[in-house]
């Protein structure tokens, strides 16, 4: 049985490049979203989590900042790259790809033998 690891093992750059196109953020609203969009059914570990933000930022994926303490905690943000963006449009099309193959192989009608 797969479990919440094994789904979102090989996506997590993906998500998270997927949540900052939308727009600059942080750890927490990331996991947050995350967990809402799934109706809890998925998270990210902290851990996780942060050690793929230094890998992107590491790889010239993602750009951080930090914000401003006038509204609480200082935060530090996240900002898409033009690299990142582009690398997020190709694993998205990657991923469209392959998830029509795997419904095919999962739901598909049997082929003739």
């Amino acid at each position: 049985m797969l479990n919440s690891s094994d789904i979102l093992r090989g996506y997590t750059d993906t998500i998270i490049l997927s949540q900052l196109a939308r727009g600059d953020s942080y750890g927490y609203i990331i996991s947050k979203n995350v967990q809402e969009i799934t109706g809890g059914e998925l998270s990210l570990k902290e851990a996780t989590l942060y050690t793929t933000f230094r890998r992107l930022e590491a790889a010239s994926l993602i750009e951080s900042y930090w914000g401003s303490e006038e509204v609480g905690a200082r935060r530090r943000y996240y900002h898409l790259t033009d690299a990142g963006r582009r690398l997020y449009e190709e694993n998205k099309a990657e991923w469209t790809r392959y998830r029509a193959m795997i419904t095919e192989l999962i739901e598909g009608e049997e082929r003739s033998k």
